[in-house]
């Protein structure tokens, strides 16, 4: 089998799209989330798409398996919560280790199943760890800047139990994305390389970040080369942006991100900006076209969706860029 630098190598690759938007498509109810196993729960859990591993996981494999269909190379954990930092929302700290474990094993058995069916094409699960809902860098406490609500240490904590379900899964590349704030980002960065040197294995790490508006800055403050600079010392397979803007707002964004980067680069845009009722109505078609003006470029060598992308915008951004080499990598001067 191909390893993923091989395939990266060779081709653009092509990453999912939104699991949320596809979960939505189900509808399902407070009683869909809790399943047998926590039918008397004491607390309301609908909204938290990471237990539907454990108590739908046939949904979760079905929406898995129509990425894998429409294209994918590569398709993403259903984890962007599962740390014990984010399930204390819904009092479910424990259940941490559980929830990464499951979802990765659903995803390597539709990874294995299509690998299996097409060797020269192999797919990857790639381990999804999210930014945490609480930031290190932001107080929560307009009134006291200086305030954390969470320290490096127990950030860095939640993140190497979540990554030790990831790895026990099957995962075969961890996914540090959604980045808005780069101190929690570097605190998954040493727990997933502490990790690494203390059961002698090594994965291929992507790291994503967010541009939040125009200023071409993340939500923490940082420029992009200023974010860049900060997580290059993980030595990631790739690095490049998702959510929050649309190809067309991330293009000036993803053109100098490629310019400085010595990886291969990533991009996943939401399927345009959101409208009056927070929903996406950019056309799967309309996404490619940007995607693939981007490919033509040379900005990139992974793509994919994020917010609002569907089966149907991967199957035309797959279409649209399968003829397109792939960004080279530049040499990088040793000083």
């Amino acid at each position: 089998m191909k390893t993923l630098q091989q395939c990266a190598a060779e081709r653009i690759l092509i990453i999912d799209g939104a699991m949320g938007t596809m979960i939505q498509r189900y509808k399902l109810e407070e009683a869909d989330y809790r399943g047998e196993r926590f039918k008397d729960y004491h607390a309301d859990v609908k909204g938290n798409n990471d237990l539907l591993c454990i108590t739908q996981p046939q949904i979760i494999e079905a929406i898995h398996r129509e990425y894998l269909e429409a294209g994918a190379d590569i398709i993403e954990t259903n984890t962007f919560s599962s740390t014990t930092i984010a399930q204390a929302d819904y009092d479910m700290q424990s259940l941490a280790y559980e929830l990464n474990l499951e979802a990765a094993r659903i995803a390597r058995r539709a990874t294995d199943d299509y690998t299996a069916r097409n060797p020269e094409k192999p797919r990857f699960v790639a381990g999804a760890i999210g930014p945490m809902n609480k930031p290190l860098s932001l107080s929560p406490d307009v009134n006291n800047p200086g305030y954390r609500s969470v320290t490096f240490d127990e950030v860095a904590d939640a993140y190497y139990e979540q990554i030790s379900g990831l790895v026990d899964g099957g995962a075969h590349i961890l996914l540090i994305e959604t980045i808005f704030d780069t101190l929690n980002s570097k605190a998954a960065i040493y727990a997933a390389k502490k990790y690494f040197r203390e059961h002698n294995i090594e994965l291929p790490i992507m790291i994503s970040g967010t541009i939040t508006d125009a200023s071409g800055r993340t939500l923490s403050g940082q420029t992009l080369e200023a974010f860049y600079i900060s997580v290059m010392h993980a030595h990631p397979f790739s690095i490049g942006l998702n959510c929050a803007l649309g190809g067309e707002q991330m293009r000036p964004h993803i053109s100098e991100l490629s310019q400085i980067a010595s990886c291969f680069t990533s991009c996943y845009p939401n399927a345009g900006l959101p409208n009056a009722f927070g929903e996406y109505d950019e056309e799967p078609e309309d996404t490619a076209c940007i995607i693939e003006d981007f490919a033509r470029e040379g900005y990139v060598n992974i793509v994919g969706g994020c917010c609002g992308t569907t089966p149907d915008h991967i199957r035309h951004i797959a279409q649209h860029v399968k003829t397109i080499s792939p960004r080279p990598l530049p040499v990088v001067e040793k000083v």
